[in-house]
Order: structure tokens, then C-alpha cells, then sequence
């Protein structure tokens, strides 16, 4: 049963990796960089810094800059100052790559004045690109940057089956989406034997849903397979006395009525004021339903951004 040559939204990986990477930060830093990871002061919490992010990318010809992350954390060593984390997931061969990271981590640094820590997750399929470094030298002028790449092919299936992290079964998942893009029964036969192992890994509920989540994105099926795998989860479930099905299709639920409502408040923005900044549509897309229905109700008198979105 192959599938269709067109692109669905399902295919698009970014919105399940900044879910998941927004809701699991430790786990990512521990799992892809865990140099950093063993330096930074969980007890101190850690920002996402997406107004600052579109401050720093606004007008920079460096790409479509929707999977990138900028945060904000502390060092565990004691010493009064913090680092910030430039992450970006690259899912396909960009030529300017390199110089994209480069331009992105001097903005930050011209910026906040700290150390900027830059982060490379490479999600594509060519195993012969791996970007790591920027920099030039011309008449005595020498200009070097480095930063870390992580070529998520280089991982082995069984490594990343054996691991504990939950960032392994997202790249598992990524990579098996990738391989069966165009195999739907191999997809099928892929995706059931993953989530029946997500419950045997002894995560929490709210794991195993977040990560069913991402699963259930990337890795997307026609509704007749969809449904079948769903009545074999909700037996299997029920066998193991584990009633978690039920919270994720309220919690998928939940989340579709949420993004119609997001995406319909950023059409109508877009219709009344024009096209509307990155900073405008991070806001709306990190918004709780409460605060999209205030807003919407809001742009009926707006006469500007600023009417819309004032306290």
C-alpha cells in the first residue's frame, strides 16, 4: 500500500520536535549533548527565549528558522553567570548551513554578552554532510567558528532501543519515518511494535502520551491502518489493564481543536493587518486556548497588533 507522492502536514517534523523538545529539555541536553547536560543547574530552571530568538533571526538571510530553539540556562559550577543554548534541527541540506549557525550565535553574543553553546541536530538522510565549522581568512584576518553537529543516522537501532532516554525513541521514530515514507505496511508493522514497547519502558503516563504523540505524527498512517492499529492498542491496553488510550485521544483531541483555533486566529491576523512578524506567530502558537479566545474576541475592534494582544 504505497503512499501518496504529496506532502501531507504529517510529514512536517518540526512541530512534534519542538513539542517534544519545549516539554523535555533535560532529557534532550542529556541524550545529544551531554557535556552540557552534566554543567547546567536543573534546580534553576531553564527560559526558552522565542521573543529574544525572533529578535536575533528577524532579517537574517539564514533559512526557514521555525525548528530552531534559543535557551537560557545556569551553570551548576557556582560562578554568576549563564550560557545560552542555540538548538537547531536541520531536516534536509541547506548550502548555507554553516554561515546560518555562524550569523546566529555572533547576533546572540552581540546581543546578551554571554556564552553562546550552538547545537546542530542533522535529521536528514545524507549521511556524507555533516557541517560542523564556519570561517575564512583573508590579509592577516582570520575568522573561525565550531559548533557540535549530531547526524541522527549515526545512531544504531539497537542502541537507541536499549536506552532509557525518551529522546532515543524519538529518534527512532524520526528514522523509521524517514525509512517507510513510502511504505505504509512496513510503517504499520514499525509504528505498532514501537508503542508496544513505549509501555513496557516504565515511563509515566504523561511519557508515554507525549511520546505517542510524536510517534503518531511523524510516523502517520491512512485511516484504515490507523484505525485498526488504534483497536489493537485499546485490547492491547486493556489485556495489560493500562487505560491510557483513553487520555490520549482526549489529549490528541484537545490538541487539534487547539491548533484549528490557532491557525484560524493567525489567518484572520493575517487578513486584517497584513503579514504579521515570526515573534506574532510564536506568541499565538504558544497561547493556551483561554488566551485565543480573549485574543479573538479582541481583533473583532483591534486597529492594530498592539490592540490585540494588550492586557
Amino acid at each position: 500500500m504505497p503512499e501518496s507522492d504529496g506532502k501531507r502536514p504529517n510529514d512536517q517534523f518540526d512541530v512534534p520536535w519542538k513539542d517534544i523538545l519545549e516539554a523535555y529539555l533535560p532529557d534532550f541536553l542529556e541524550f545529544f549533548l551531554p557535556v552540557a547536560f552534566a554543567e547546567i543547574d536543573w534546580s534553576r530552571g531553564f527560559e526558552f527565549l522565542n521573543t529574544e530568538f525572533a529578535r536575533i533571526s528577524r532579517d537574517a538571510d539564514i533559512g526557514d528558522r521555525r525548528m530552531d530553539k534559543l535557551v537560557k540556562v545556569w551553570r551548576f559550577d557556582g560562578k554568576e553567570f549563564w550560557v545560552l543554548i542555540h538548538i537547531e534541527i536541520q531536516g534536509d541540506r541547506k548550502t548555507n548551513f554553516a554561515s546560518g549557525m555562524y550569523v546566529f550565535q555572533y547576533r546572540a553574543y552581540d546581543l546578551y554578552h554571554v556564552p553562546v553553546v550552538g547545537l546542530a541536530i542533522l535529521a536528514d538522510e545524507e549521511l556524507g554532510w555533516r557541517p560542523t565549522e564556519f570561517g575564512y581568512e583573508m590579509w592577516g584576518t582570520k575568522q573561525s567558528y565550531q559548533f557540535t553537529s549530531v547526524k541522527l543516522l549515526d545512531y544504531s537501532e539497537i542502541e537507541l532501543e536499549q536506552s532509557t532516554n525518551p529522546f532515543a525513541i524519538v529518534t527512532l521514530a524520526h528514522l523509521h519515518a524517514k525509512k517507510t515514507k513510502h511504505r505504509t505496511e512496513d510503517r504499520y508493522m514499525v509504528k505498532r511494535r514501537m508503542i508496544f514497547r513505549l509501555y513496557r519502558r516504565g515511563f509515566s503516563r504523561n511519557h508515554v502520551i507525549d511520546i505517542f504523540n510524536f510517534i503518531d505524527w511523524v510516523m502517520h498512517l491512512p485511516k484504515e491502518l490507523d484505525d485498526r492499529l488504534n483497536a489493537e492498542i485499546l485490547e492491547y491496553e486493556e489485556s495489560q489493564k493500562m487505560p491510557y488510550i483513553s487520555s490520549m485521544e482526549r489529549f490528541l483531541e484537545e490538541r487539534g481543536e487547539k491548533k484549528g483555533e490557532t491557525g484560524l486566529l493567525l489567518e484572520l491576523l493575517r487578513c486584517k493587518f497584513g503579514q504579521v512578524a515570526e515573534s506574532v506567530t510564536e506568541k499565538v502558537t504558544d497561547a493556551d486556548r483561554e488566551l485565543i479566545g480573549k485574543w479573538s474576541k479582541k481583533l473583532l475592534f483591534a486597529n492594530s497588533l498592539d490592540d490585540v494582544f494588550a492586557s
